[in-house]
C-alpha cells in the first residue's frame, strides 16, 4: 500500500506518512492577527477532534502573531503562505512547525533557498501545494488544459526546486475542485513520489455540497492506500470540517472510535418527528467517547429489526418509543422522554 512505502515526517509533535494513522487538519477563517479570535477557534477545532491546524500568513503581524497562538494551543500550527517569502521565514522563526508554499509564486529561486535555508536550519518541514487554478501556462499549453497529469508535473517540478537545494522535508498536496481530476492526479503522484500526501478536494463548496464531493473524493483516494493527511474544504464553520473528516475516516475503516448514528429516511408509518430526534442524537455523541453504533428509527414496526446491528437504538410510535439493545426491546417510554433515556444509557455503558 503506498501509504506505508511513504517518508515518515514529523510536524510538531505529530507524525505522518509511513503507515502512521491519518492527521485530520482544518484551517483558520478568521484574520490571524485577532489572536484571542484564533486562539478560540483553534481550541474548539481541537474540541472537535483537529490534529494539525493551518493559519494564513499575510502581513508581518499575522507572522509575529503566531508565536503567541502557539502558547495557548495543543496542536501543531502551519503557516499558510502565498507570494510574499519573507512570511515564510517571518512565520518559522516565529514557531511555525510547518509551512505551506507554492514555490512557483513567491519570487524566484533565489528567494525559495532563502526559505529552505531557514526550513533546514530549524528542521520545519514544507508543504509543496499546488492547486489546478495556479497551473503554470506552459503546462496548460503542454497538455491542452488544465489536467491532472499537469497538476502532478508542475508538483513534481516544485519537488525537485527543493531537493536541489538539499532538503527533502516534505509534504505534497495537489488539490483540484474538480472530483475525478484530482483522484486520477493523486493515483498518478502516488507512484512517483515517496513523500506524504495532504489530501482534499479545494473548493468544494457549502456543508452540503462540499460534504458530498469531499466524500466521493476523498473515498475514492484513500480507500487505495493514498493520502496520510486530510481535509474537508467547506463553506461554513470549519468544526463542521472536522466531524465530516472524521465520519469519511470512521467510514472507510482508517479510524476507530466515536459514537456512529444510524437513522431511518423516515416513511409514512413514522409517527414522531424523527428527523429533529435524529439530529440531536447526533449532536448528543459528538463528545461521548464510546465507540458503538447508535440507531434512530421511526416505527415501532420495523424497528427492533432495523437496529439489530446497533448496540443501542430507539424507535418510535405515537407518543411513544421502545428503547432497543442487540435488537431486543428493553423498555417503552414516552416519546418525549426518548432521548434522555438515550443519553442515560450511554453515559453509563460501561457501568
Amino acid at each position: 500500500m503506498y501509504r506505508e512505502k511513504t517518508k515518515v515526517i514529523k510536524i510538531g509533535d505529530r507524525v505522518i506518512g509511513g503507515g502512521n494513522p491519518i492527521l485530520i487538519q482544518s484551517m483558520t477563517n478568521v484574520a490571524t492577527e485577532n489572536v484571542q479570535a484564533c486562539v478560540e477557534q483553534i481550541l474548539r477545532l481541537e474540541a472537535a477532534g483537529c490534529e494539525i491546524i493551518r493559519c494564513t500568513v499575510p502581513t508581518m503581524e499575522a507572522a509575529q502573531a503566531i508565536s503567541e497562538i502557539k502558547k495557548q494551543i495543543h496542536i501543531p500550527l502551519v503557516a499558510d503562505i502565498h507570494f510574499d517569502y519573507r512570511m515564510a521565514i517571518a512565520a518559522m522563526e516565529n514557531g511555525a512547525d510547518k509551512i505551506r508554499i507554492n514555490p512557483g509564486n513567491i519570487g524566484g529561486m533565489d528567494k525559495v533557498e532563502a526559505v529552505v535555508k531557514v526550513a533546514r536550519e530549524r528542521n520545519i518541514p514544507i508543504r509543496v501545494g499546488v492547486n489546478s487554478g495556479s497551473l503554470e501556462k506552459h503546462l496548460i499549453e503542454k497538455y491542452g488544459s488544465v489536467t491532472a497529469e499537469g497538476i502532478v508535473e508542475s508538483a513534481l517540478d516544485k519537488v525537485k526546486m527543493i531537493e536541489d537545494l538539499g532538503y527533502d522535508n516534505m509534504v505534497i498536496s495537489i488539490k483540484s475542485s474538480d472530483v475525478l481530476m484530482c483522484v486520477k492526479a493523486h493515483e498518478l503522484l502516488a507512484d512517483k513520489t515517496v513523500y506524504p500526501l495532504h489530501v482534499g478536494i479545494t473548493e468544494s463548496g457549502t456543508i452540503a455540497s462540499g460534504n458530498i464531493k469531499s466524500a466521493v473524493g476523498l473515498g475514492i483516494i484513500l480507500n487505495q492506500g493514498i493520502g496520510d493527511t486530510i481535509r474537508v474544504s467547506l463553506t461554513g464553520d470549519p468544526v463542521e470540517e472536522i466531524k465530516s473528516a472524521k465520519l469519511i475516516l470512521r467510514t472507510l475503516g482508517l479510524r476507530k472510535g466515536g459514537v456512529e448514528v444510524v437513522s431511518c429516511p423516515t416513511c409514512g408509518r413514522t409517527k414522531i418527528n424523527l428527523i429533529e430526534l435524529a439530529n440531536k442524537v447526533e449532536n448528543l455523541v459528538q463528545d461521548i467517547p464510546l465507540d458503538i453504533k447508535v440507531a434512530v428509527m421511526g416505527c415501532v414496526v420495523n424497528g427492533p429489526g432495523e437496529a439489530k446491528e446497533a448496540d443501542i437504538g430507539i424507535a418510535g410510535g405515537i407518543g411513544e418509543g421502545l428503547l432497543i439493545k442487540k435488537g431486543q426491546v428493553i423498555r417503552k417510554v414516552p416519546e418525549e422522554q426518548l432521548l434522555d433515556v438515550l443519553k442515560e444509557e450511554l453515559l453509563h455503558w460501561n457501568e
